[in-house]
């Protein structure tokens, strides 16, 4: 088994210096590696795990595109590539995977999501990182008409619901296949937050300006904010959530533990309103059947965690970020 990172603790490594650091780094730091750390969420992970004291080694396909932050050096290259993950996961303490190619090939989304995040799990077990922090999505649960409030244990999408649902649940399903690993499976719904690739900030309501904008408004509309996600998954990561037999308090130890995360109940009247009244266009409201539940994040919370970005601030900075698309 691996290290494990008691609440509050700090790895055993300490007094490595990082160039740019504030004081050169807080003494016994975890050291996380971070995949995607360019993205709207790999890119926010970082950040609060740079509040957190964490030494950071954010992995990115671009040289120059990792965050600019101390204590966080760039390393550059496929995390796909066994050798590229056997070298950034020596002395790690956490791993935290943010990529999945939505929208590329389903082929891509294989090799890249499933093949990929499991040869960077193993990699992690065998040079005995603690724990392995997987963005997975609620996406893969049923969320059809009908399906009441979705917990953890709620029924997920059969095969053929989509390449996407498809290959998140392929991935999940192969990473509880690697013993000997603590695997925390992070599920958020639609991801809020201001950035050029946002999807529900910036490409959606691209879309919606150009012509898309039939939605029920009564459908449920679940949502978190990318800042709220990030700090539980820095949480987990440098181990402030301390793990435990009982899945309600803590990860299961070697075990994959999912958990939701989610905000302030909201409907597509709510995203969509927002959107549309902000580009002075009319949305084409419909009424068919719907899911109308709501995903419980009560497993989250009872790890500690609670979101600060209400409904309210994060429809406003979705304004902001709809206003200012040309």
């Amino acid at each position: 088994m691996g290290r494990r990172l008691a609440a509050g603790s700090r790895s055993p490594r300490s007094g490595r210096r990082v160039a740019g650091s504030v004081n050169d780094m807080a003494e016994n730091s975890s050291v996380v590696v971070v995949t995607g750390a360019n993205g709207l969420v790999g890119a926010a992970v970082c950040r609060a795990l740079v509040e957190r004291e964490a030494q950071v080694r954010a992995i990115v396909r671009r040289p120059g595109s990792a965050p600019a932050l101390p204590g966080v050096t760039e390393h550059v290259g496929d995390f796909a590539d066994e050798g590229l993950a056997r070298a950034v996961v020596q002395g790690a303490d956490a791993v935290v995977t943010t990529v999945h190619p939505m929208g590329s090939s389903r082929e891509a989304q294989h090799r890249v999501g499933v093949e990929g995040t499991a040869l960077l799990a193993r990699a992690a077990r065998d040079a005995g990182a603690a724990r392995f922090v997987h963005m997975s999505t609620a996406g893969v649960y049923d969320r059809s008409a009908g399906v009441g409030d979705v917990a953890e244990d709620g029924a997920l999408l059969p095969e053929g619901s989509g390449d996407y649902p498809d290959t998140k649940n392929a991935a999940d399903a192969a990473l509880a296949q690697i013993a000997g690993l603590t695997t925390v499976l992070v599920r958020p719904p639609a991801i809020l937050g201001a950035g050029e690739t946002s999807v529900w900030n910036t490409l959606r309501p691209q879309q919606v300006r150009d012509g898309e904008r039939r939605a029920n408004p009564a459908k449920t509309w679940a949502w978190v904010h990318v800042d709220d996600l990030a700090a539980l998954i820095a949480d987990v990561a440098t181990g402030t959530v301390a793990t435990s037999d009982d899945p309600e308090r803590g990860p299961e130890d070697g075990s994959v533990t999912p958990v939701i995360v989610a905000g302030e109940p909201a409907t597509w009247r709510d995203y969509l309103g927002t959107v549309t009244d902000a580009l002075g266009v009319e949305p084409e409201w419909t009424d068919e059947q719907v899911w109308t539940g709501q995903l419980r994040a009560d497993r989250a919370r009872g790890w500690g965690w609670a979101p600060r970005v209400g409904l309210a601030e994060a429809m406003a900075e979705l304004r902001r970020s709809v206003t200012a698309l040309e």
